[in-house]
């Protein structure tokens, strides 16, 4: 392929290519709004079908109807559990916390626990009256909003409480159908491929399957044992916001080696406990790092190879630069699908590009 001349009919063809490619971009931007719930279905019904599998041939359910209710009700109730049990208390330790940086590091009360250079540094470089107001329940709200601005949009417009409980109910309904037919739609798609492209397409859908089934899957249970573990071990060490610490190293592992980010915000919670019960700064962090580091090895020693082998996923700088990119084209669409995008294009290009040319060569 590589060794083909670009002649004047090949040149048209590709920038048509480019053209529709384009056209495709823009008509998902424009329908966002209108598929973001249908794209959000696919990735719950993928995540869940291994439950549904579970009920209806492990657990004996005939029907596929009755397992995929049961699953979906066990999900309701998992998501019930976490607002209930989960959200207020670290929305309440969230105040506390804001209140504690407001009053006592902002008026240095913290006497002799903090070491004199980070009250230097706290005092020289953070307005305590912007991280105040910051935190405030309007701002933080605010900030949710400009991050995920299509999704909130969805459930904030003039009739939030009325549109939001619809797109829920959209989301569930696609979720149910999609779970209903899933081997007709997971094997069917083939049938609409023509006969002489089948092996190719087929071969690229099988590297999907397997890079999904890595970092859709399996690193995201990797991430979910990471992330209560985390939060387990700042409990039992008694530090500030441990549950919504522990949430954000289980996020950031869903990039392998990104949870080192998260050092940066239990140093600054590392302030805030020994400034409000006086412990020594120094014995706080070698805490909170050796929680790092005891989840970090367990996870290297018995998670990742129980559950991933010896799969070998992307490399991380790669999925970073997937899903800014694919989130710059085409919004939170674009970060959901970037993965699945990026395994396929990496995988026609060895198949069709690398694999051509090594059969052109003769090697």
């Amino acid at each position: 392929m590589l060794d083909k001349k670009i002649t004047f009919d090949r040149f048209i063809r590709m920038l048509i290519g480019g053209a529709v490619f384009a056209a495709i971009i823009y008509l998902i931007n424009y329908l966002s709004g209108v598929l973001l719930p249908f794209v959000v279905a696919v990735v719950i019904a993928y995540m869940v079908y291994p439950i549904v599998k579970f009920f209806q041939y492990k657990a004996r359910l005939r029907y596929r109807a009755v397992a995929i209710i049961v699953t979906l009700v066990l999900v309701a109730a998992a998501v019930a559990a976490v607002v209930t049990f989960v959200v207020p208390p670290l929305v309440s330790e969230t105040m506390h916390v804001k209140n504690l940086i407001a009053e006592e590091l902002a008026n240095n009360t913290a006497g002799g626990s903090i070491p004199d250079f980070v009250s230097k540094f706290i005092a020289d470089n953070i307005d305590m009256n912007k991280v105040n107001e910051f935190l405030s329940e309007e701002n933080l709200t605010k900030s949710i909003s400009a991050v995920m601005p299509k999704l909130w949009n969805i459930l904030s417009q003039s009739l939030s409480i009325v549109f939001g409980i619809v797109t829920v109910f959209m989301i569930v309904l696609y979720v149910y159908f999609i779970l209903l037919d899933y081997e007709t739609l997971e094997n069917g798609w083939i049938k609409i491929v023509p006969p002489r492209y089948r092996p190719f397409a087929s071969g690229l859908v099988d590297d999907l399957k397997a890079g999904m089934n890595r970092y859709f899957r399996g690193q995201g249970l990797v991430a979910l044992i990471t992330g209560v573990m985390s939060a387990v071990g700042f409990l039992i060490i008694d530090f500030p916001l441990a549950i919504g610490l522990g949430l954000l190293v289980g996020l950031l592992t869903l990039v392998p080696y990104l949870k080192v980010i998260a050092l940066a915000p239990a140093a600054l919670l590392a302030v805030v406990k020994a400034a409000d019960t006086g412990q020594n700064f120094w014995i706080v962090l070698v805490s909170v790092i050796a929680v790092f580091a005891i989840v970090q090895v367990i996870e290297d020693s018995v998670i990742v190879p129980r559950i991933m082998g010896k799969l070998m996923g992307l490399n991380p700088a790669l999925i970073l630069l997937s899903l800014s990119v694919w989130g710059a084209l085409m919004g939170i669409i674009g970060m959901i699908i970037a993965l699945p995008m990026t395994t396929l294009i990496i995988s026609y290009y060895k198949r069709f590009v690398i694999d051509r040319e090594s059969i052109v060569k003769g090697d």
